[in-house]
Order: C-alpha cells, then structure tokens, then sequence
C-alpha cells in the first residue's frame, strides 16, 4: 500500500453549506482520495494515493464543479545576485517548478514574487531549489525589519571596501610609476610584496566572486561574478608565475598585474557599494508611509486609559483619541465630534467632519475634538497597510519591457567569454604575436566592461521609484506592468455618479423664504427618498429649525403630500400640483431651465397656492472640469457612460467638457461599451468606483478605480486614486510617460555603454582598472538617473 499524500488548498466560489457538501461528495468519489471542506475557512484538506490520482485531476475536477483553487502568494527575499543574469536564471528555474503559477524576480529590490499552488509545492521547497542554486533566501520580513539587514549588510559591505582599499593603494600607486613615471620605493615594486598585497584582496575579499562564480558555472549559467572571476585571475595567475620566474632568473624584467586585479576587485566593490545606497533610496516611498502609522494608541479597558503599543490594538478596542492625535487604526465614531485631516491617504486638504457613526481611517489625525472610536481594521487589514502592500507588490513587479533586458542579460555574459577567448587568440597570433602581457590586458578588460550589471537594473529601479512617486501622490499602481500600460492610454471612459459627479445630491437652487423651506425640510424629513436628505441638510446648514408633522404621505414617482402644524404642503412634481387642482404657471419657465441644466426641480405649494421651488442635483466635483481639460491636452478622447437620461447627462457632460455622451446604460453594458471602444483600435482606460463598474474596469485596457480611502478598489482595477480626486488621472498618465521615458533612457545607455565598451576594450585601448571603474559607474549612473523620477512634476 502507498503512502497517503495530505494537502490543504484554499476553494474560491462557496456560498453555503451545499456547495462545500457539493465538492467534498464529488472527490470522496473519486479512487485514493478522502477529502474535507470547510466552508468557513474555504478550505479542502484533501488526502490521496499519489498512484492512483494526482493533483491535477483533483484540481480539474474542483474546477469543473464551476469552483476555483486559490493562489499562494509568497514574498521572499534573496541574497546573493549580482547582476541581470543572476535574476534571470532564478526566474526560469522557478516558473519551470511544478505548482508554480508565476515568479518573479527583482534584482533592484532584491525579492522574487511567487504564486504557487500550495497543493502541489510548499515555500520550503521553493526556498530549497533557489538555494540549491546558489543563493540564500527567506520569506520577506517586514520593511523595518528589511531595513535593518540592509544597514547591517551596506556596513559590512563599507568594511571589505575600506580593507580593499587599503591593499590595493600601495599597488595603485605602481601604476601611476608606469604611466607618469614617478619614484616608487623599490619595496613596493618587488613582486613578492606586491604578491602579499594582492593575495588577501583576491581571495578574502574576492572569495565572494569565485562562490558565485562556482555556484553559477554548477548550474550551468554564467553572471557577472564568472566575468570578475575569470578576468582578476587571470591577471592574478600571470603576475605570480612573472613572479615565480623573476626568483628563478633574476635578471629578468617581470610583467606584473597584481594591481590590475586588486584594483579591479576594489572598483567592483565600489560600485556595488554606492549602488546599493542608491537602491536604499528607491524605497523610501515604503518607508514614508509606515511613518504615517502612529506608534501608540490609548485604550479603554476596564474603564481605564491605558497606552499600549499599535501592534497590541485588537478589533473592537474602544480607543480614545485627543485633538492632535493620529488615529490608530481603521475604526468607527462611538462618542464625540471632530474634524479629521485625511490629507496623507485621500489627498483631500480640506478636514473632514466626523460625528457617531462614520468611518476613520487608521494614520489620519485629528484636529479638533476628543473621540471614543471602535476598532474595525486593525494590522495588516487597515486601508494604509493595503497601500503599503500594494506598493510593494508593484515595486516587486516585473513590467513588460523588462522581458527584452532580461532576454539579452541571459545570453550576454557566455558571448562575453566567448569574445574575450577570441580577443585573446587574436592578439597572441595577428596583432602582436607572442606578446602575452598585451593580449592578457585586451582580454581582461572585454571581461570586465561588459558585465550586464547595468541592463539588469535598467527597469526595476525606474519602476520603484515610479510607483513610490505616485504612492507619494496618491496614485496606486497595481504593478509595474499596470504603470508602463498607463502611457498608451488614448481613450478615457468615465461613470458618471460619484466619479465625475460628488454622488450626493445637494440643493442647487431655491425659490422661497425661510418659513417655507422649514415647512419644506419638516415635510421631507419624513420621507425615505434619497434628495430628501439633502433638502433637510440644506435647511440645517441656513439655520432653519424643523416642526412637527402631523400627517405625511408619499406619492410614488410624483412627490410628496403633508400636513404641519395645519398647513396642507405639496412637494414634488408638475403633476402633482395639477391633481391636486394647484396653479403653478408662474414657476414653469424657471422650472424648464434648471431641467435643462440637469437638476431635479419640484414645485412647492401650500394650501392650494404656488409658494417657491427647489431643486437638487449631483453635482460637478469641482476639479472635474481642470482634469479633463488637462486630459484633452495630452490628447485623450473622453466619454461618459451613464445610466441617467440622455438630458441630465449631457447637462454634466457639458459642464466639464466631455463630447461623447452614452447615457441610459445599465451596469451590466458597460463593459461591452469598453469592448467596442477597444475593437476600434483604441487603448482604453475605465474610470469607476470599483463596485458596480466592476465589469467594465476589468475588461478594460486600464481599469482606474477612484478610492475612498477605506474602500480602496484595489482587486478590481489596475490603478487606484485615493480620495476621488480626478487631478490625479492625468497625473497618473503623466507619471507613466516619465517613468517609460527613464526606462527607454536607462536601457539605451546600458546597451550603448556595453555595445562601444566591448570594441573598445578588445582593440586593447582600455586598461582593464579603467574597465573596471567605468564598469561600476555604469551601474550606479542607471539606479541615480532612476532616482531622478523622484523629482519630476506631474
């Protein structure tokens, strides 16, 4: 009898006790399998005879029930790359796993992003194949956590650099005798010291190139480190049989590049060492917004203020908050008023009123009046850990343009070798026949300048700086490849209500005086319509105290009908007054114009007479029209779909300035509104609240989502604006451009750079030191001229 394999996996789709009845009867019929669903958790625990059924058909048959498996997600740091070529062997390896759906691997952040079904492969194994290629690797800590390694590893990374430095100092200075001819103590120029010298710089501090190097050669794919490898060796090797040589004949003059090697050591180190500063900056966006969090929250236990730390904060937690405070996580209004600045999550500048009942959002501060609020969201659920955690995956993200640097580093460095074997064999027998030290120089030096250090971080570094900025901003781009398709978009398609519209009616005109509009608001006090509500806060907000109803009734699709304090009040629409045998001649002409303006406009009488009226709209958010104009500047068509009718949505239209208008459109056909637009060849981009727009941002080329702040968006659309701020969207595009602009610069410069650098150092006019040093600058110039993203205006 075989040994049973157990598996737990998570199921998408369950709605109730039947389904996971449903699925647990269908695979416990199926031969060697016993399984368990748990509804609760959406969970299978499945055991089975691996020779009488696999996953996959196990799988297959979930799926055919009309469920689905879920995806894994796992983070994982990785140590140990040096270069393109290093990220791209993990990556195919990876995606070659069984049970893997995809990795992803940066090289500029140092992560590799899997998704992998955990009934097939576990994150041990995962871990234990990057390893067996030569790597170390761990689940990814947290930021603070990440940060520390980082100063612990860029401080022992100072300390090589500064031993290497040290040795290799003396032995520069030997050089400089042979270019400049200057004095040099004969100590330094005997062979043997330079030999003690150059041997702890080769093989301690360079010990980490000849592992790297082994482990890449093991697996059959070459980086950077077998490039550094091979070309310090080489002139290492030479120099100690000239060495050998000059002991045994005397006489002889020797041919020494112990500072060749040493130094080309020191340079690399260098290089690596201000690029990893360089990417330290690249991440600093992470860094700002878990700054954001407050560190301490108070809290009420027992009937007793007591602080505690954020991470002890528990959903449910009554927690008191102070004028100045931040609030600490995602929560409720319990007792009290306060006004809150939103402005770091929503971008919103203006404060915002809170009363019991209303939402908080955890890292917001408060203004100006003590709280009790109820915790709802607390650690990795709050709104701005949802922010932290999508930046993060966009930064670990791969876009698409990346594919052909990674394609190019993948064959790059065995070409290298290739090139310089070449180099070498043509100058030993055409150029310079028999001279050894000449054709050394030219191989070394092909070696060394055309590492593919430079391509590999070309994107990435583009990309993490891209989306920190627009996290800065308020833009959340749900990855890389989401930031570099923004660009194409030549198409916008916008909801309506609560995108370019507030989506809350207010009061927009009104015919009457005071003692009417206290009847008016008394009236619709009682009514469960939704411009009711607007009604009463406009009489709120003008000081008008309601009454008391004495009898009420609505009219369906006509208005309403009641009675306050003995007045007779009818509110709604012409009909209404007609039936009830009410004139209202005198307000028919204003009434026609704020129709034509897209308003709701009702008549208001009392006891029989035409007394005013009032009318209510959703209104233009005020920056709408400034968005779409910047929009139409960078030369985007714009449409609106709506489900209003065709009137009130060419009223907003007009307003803002939008052209094509598709009104009446139910939820559902919005999305074959987008496919339409794409089968004419456009690139287009859909502008909704992520709910019932679901559909259309999907399908979409783009999906944009404008955010609340705790209702994020984020699974629906690609890119999120926090705060519903439309500012933002050309912003967005704009970012995009610069970012693709960065990244087509970044890229040009690293292949121009290997493409003229590898020439040059094979017709033998580059030292192999100067190879070195422009080897290193070339890597560092990419990740700062990334970092100049950081300051663009958008």
């Amino acid at each position: 009898m075989s040994e049973q394999k157990q598996v737990q996996i998570g199921i998408t789709g369950m709605t109730c006790a039947a389904c996971s009845s449903r699925i647990e009867k269908v695979l416990n019929k199926m031969d060697g399998v016993n399984a368990n669903v748990n509804l609760t958790l959406e969970k299978a625990s499945i055991s089975y005879d691996p020779n009488q059924v696999n996953m996959d058909v196990i799988q297959a048959k979930i799926n055919k029930l009309g469920y689905g498996v879920k995806k894994e997600k796992v983070e994982l740091d990785v140590f140990g790359m040096t270069c393109a070529a290093c990220s791209t062997r993990i990556e195919k390896v990876l995606n070659k796993m069984d049970g893997i759906e995809k990795a992803t691997v940066n090289l500029a952040n140092e992560t590799a992003l899997i998704e992998y079904e955990a009934s097939t492969v576990q994150v041990d194994d995962i871990i234990h194949r990057i390893q067996k290629l030569g790597y170390d690797t761990k689940q990814r800590a947290d930021q603070k956590e990440k940060e520390l390694d980082k100063e612990e590893e860029l401080k022992q990374k100072r300390m090589k650099l500064y031993i290497s430095a040290a040795l290799s100092l003396p032995l520069l200075y030997t050089m400089l005798e042979h270019l400049f001819n200057l004095y040099v103590p004969p100590l330094l120029m005997n062979p043997w010291f330079q030999f003690l010298l150059a041997t702890p710089v080769q093989f301690v501090i360079g010990w980490q190139f000849y592992v790297g190097a082994y482990k890449n050669l093991r697996n059959k794919t070459a980086n950077m480190d077998v490039l550094i490898a091979l070309g310090t060796s080489a002139a290492y090797f030479y120099s100690l049989a000239q060495a050998i040589e000059v002991t045994i004949h005397p006489g002889m003059m020797p041919h020494l590049y112990f500072e060749t090697s040493a130094i080309l050591i020191t340079l690399v180190l260098l290089g690596k060492y201000f690029e990893s500063v360089a990417k330290g900056r690249t991440t600093i966006a992470i860094s700002k917004l878990l700054d954001l969090q407050a560190k301490e929250a108070t809290v009420i236990r027992e009937n007793e203020e007591v602080k505690v730390k954020i991470e002890e904060v528990v959903v449910d937690d009554i927690l008191l908050v102070r004028p100045g405070e931040k609030i600490p996580v995602d929560g409720e209004v319990i007792k009290g008023t306060t006004s809150i600045d939103e402005s770091m999550i929503t971008g919103e500048s203006i404060p915002i009123e809170k009363v019991v009942g209303d939402t908080l959002i955890g890292a917001t501060i408060n203004k100006n009046g003590t709280i009790h609020m109820k915790a709802t969201k607390v650690g990795k659920d709050t709104a701005l850990s949802s922010i932290v955690k999508v930046v993060e995956e966009a930064q670990g993200s791969k876009a698409p343009i990346q594919r052909m640097a990674d394609v190019i580093s993948g064959y790059f460095v065995p070409i290298v070798v290739i090139i310089a074997v070449l180099t070498f064999i043509i100058w030993m027998s055409l150029v310079a026949p028999g001279d050894l030290p000449q054709a050394l120089s030219a191989a070394i030096a092909v070696l060394v300048i055309a590492c593919p250090c430079a391509l590999g971080l070309a994107t990435p570094t583009s990309i993490m700086v891209g989306t920190g900025k627009g996290a800065e901003n308020g833009i959340l781009y749900k990855g890389g490849e989401h930031l570099e398709s923004t660009h194409k978009i030549n198409t916008i398609v916008f909801d309506k209500t609560g995108t370019i519209t507030k989506g809350q009616p207010e009061v927009t005109d009104y015919e009457g005086d005071l003692d009417l509009l206290a009847y008016v608001a008394t009236a619709e006090n009682s009514s469960e319509h939704p411009l009711a509500d607007a009604i009463v806060k406009y009489a709120k907000t003008n000081g008008v105290e309601l009454k008391q109803t004495e009898a009420f009734e609505a009219v369906p699709g006509h208005g309403i009908k009641a009675t306050i304090e003995g007045e007779n009040i009818l509110i709604g629409t012409r009909k209404l007054l007609s039936n009830n045998g009410v004139s209202y001649e005198v307000f028919d002409q204003r009434m026609e114009q704020l129709e034509t303006e897209g308003k709701t406009a009702m008549l208001i009488a009392v006891n029989g007479q035409s007394k005013g009226l009032i009318a209510v709209a959703d209104t233009v958010k005020e920056t709408a029209k400034k968005a779409l104009s910047d929009l139409k500047k960078l030369g985007i068509e714009l449409v609106m779909l709506t489900g209003d009718n065709e009137r009130t949505a060419k009223s907003i239209a007009n307003q803002v300035g939008i052209d094509q208008v598709i009104a009446e459109v139910l939820p559902e056909q919005k999305a074959s509104v987008v496919q339409r637009l794409q089968k004419e060849g456009k690139y287009v981009a859909m502008v909704g609240d992520g709910i019932n727009d679901a559909p259309a941002l999907a399908i979409a080329d783009v999906g944009i989502a404008i955010g609340t702040g705790t209702d994020v968006a984020i699974e629906a659309a690609d890119v999120t604006i926090l705060g519903g701020e439309l500012l933002l969207i050309p912003k967005a595009i704009k970012l995009s451009q610069k970012t693709i602009k960065n990244i087509r610069q970044n890229l040009f410069w690293a292949l121009a750079y290997n493409s003229a650098g590898i020439p040059i150092a094979a017709l033998g006019l580059l030292a192999p030191w100067v190879a070195g040093a422009a080897m290193a600058f070339s890597s560092v110039s990419v990740v700062l001229n990334a970092l100049r993203l950081k300051r663009v205006k958008i």
